[in-house]
């Protein structure tokens, strides 16, 4: 029996497959071998055939983006993401521990295909445990023959590669591409302006392509059941399986695979994926793809379907498919302030939008939680929001912004209960960051 069968293409159910033993007794690194029978081009085009696109959050197509790799005989890199710190999402960590050998034979396979010459896998600071799961695969790989100078015996081929695993520092901002190849070099981790592009000038100034680690896990089972029988799982516009990490106040919190599309309803209430919402009680809200996507309402869910091209179009994404539940009894104004810490706290504060603006929300949000603001600080709320938008090297300010402007728009109602108990409280002007009050003077932070 296939090791990839729909909805099991990345954890499959064959107990003990993190050992290379039993991972090559069921067809392990079997994908490879083909595809180094392959020219190049042909094995980014079955990529671009199987419709995958990046399940890091951007959602970029995958085929199209090894396609960017310049060709010729140069030093290339390829850097695989799994500084996993998106709050809410703990996916990749799964496939360290339970497949890892599916994921070295994506990032070898990808590195064929680009002519990659080594490849890093820059795996989270605080995930200990599974960089040392991680180092034992790449040990045992490297023993078989199936990574490094013995490629050439074990395979038949000119091609061989090295693969790498570097433990980050903890910070957020090495989900970056670029500030992670910062980070790889041994700088401190500022994200950098685009182009030049990683493809063109990436890794020690050199051709560079950065791609998630669930996304190199999905290489094999493209290979195995072929690009156009892959595109026909899940939805079109975003095709296979999506790891989804459910959690909050279901019953049973979890890694769930399962096909893209799925109704974000069956992930929370069926037995098979998260078995419904704690006590029964009401949803207020779900994040549906970590802790920066806008949130939808409780009374929105119904028929929405975890695809990347459905959720832009109700206003939101799949990110990382990290599904929050917060049930009828959930402070959102204490939600979207400790999602606002997070975001302050870890900017690298490069950018001005983000260094000031981050901090500027986190207070304001303090205020509100506070019962120590007004109606128009919520307006100043979402002015700041709107002006850190858009106005970053990187995508941190847009994690920072979305999820303050999405819970204070659609739960509006929530926020002004908050501050109608400082009604009394209500400026009577505000001039150069001096509020008066009841014969008092307030510095405006």
């Amino acid at each position: 029996m296939s090791m990839y069968t729909a909805p099991h293409l990345i954890l499959p159910k064959i107990a003990n497959l993190h050992q290379i033993d039993i991972y090559t007794a069921n067809g392990g690194y079997e994908q490879l071998r083909k595809a180094l029978t392959m020219t190049q081009d042909d094995v980014i085009n079955e990529v671009k055939k199987s419709g995958l696109r990046g399940r890091g959050g951007a959602g970029f197509a995958t085929g199209l983006k090894w396609s960017f790799m310049p060709k010729g005989d140069m030093v290339k890199y390829l850097a695989v993401n799994g500084d996993e710190s998106e709050p809410a999402s703990f996916k990749d960590r799964q496939i360290f521990e339970l497949n890892p050998h599916q994921l070295i034979e994506g990032i070898l396979i990808g590195g064929y295909a680009m002519g990659v010459t080594a490849a890093y896998l820059y795996i989270r600071g605080e995930y200990h445990k599974w960089v040392r799961m991680m180092e034992k695969a790449v040990e045992d790989a490297y023993a078989k023959g199936f990574i490094g100078e013995k490629m050439k015996q074990t395979f038949g081929t000119d091609f061989k590669m090295d693969i790498v695993i570097h433990k980050g520092a903890g910070a957020y901002i090495c989900g970056e591409e670029t500030a992670l190849m910062s980070s790889l070099e041994g700088d401190r981790a500022y994200p950098r302006v685009k182009p030049p592009f990683p493809a063109q000038k990436g890794l020690w100034a050199k051709p560079t392509t950065v791609n998630n680690v669930e996304t190199m896990a999905h290489v094999p089972a493209i290979f195995a059941l072929g690009g156009e029988a892959y595109s026909k799982i899940g939805a079109p516009g975003h095709t296979g399986t999506i790891l989804y990490g459910v959690s909050g106040h279901v019953n049973k919190p979890g890694v769930y695979e399962a096909e893209s599309g799925t109704l974000l309803t069956d992930l929370i209430h069926s037995a098979q994926y998260a078995n419904g919402v704690l006590g029964g009680k009401k949803i207020k809200a779900v994040i549906p793809g970590g802790s920066s996507m806008p949130v939808l309402r409780g009374d929105e869910i119904e028929g929405v379907k975890m695809e990347e091209e459905f959720l832009k179009k109700i206003g939101t994404h799949i990110g990382t498919g990290g599904v929050v539940v917060m049930d009828e009894n959930t402070d959102l104004v204490k939600v979207t302030l400790r999602i606002a810490h997070f975001y302050h706290h870890e900017s690298c504060g490069q950018c001005t939008p983000c260094r000031e603006g981050c901090g500027w929300m986190e207070k304001m949000l303090k205020r509100i939680s506070k019962g120590e603001a007004t109606s128009h600080d919520l307006d100043t709320l979402l002015s700041v929001a709107s002006n850190i938008e858009g106005n970053t090297i990187c995508a941190l300010g847009d994690a920072a912004a979305w999820p303050v402007k999405a819970f204070i728009t659609k739960f509006r109602d929530e926020f002004e209960a908050r501050v109608k108990a400082s009604r009394s409280f209500v400026p009577l002007n505000v001039v150069h960051g001096v509020r008066h009050k009841a014969e008092k003077f307030e510095v405006v932070g």
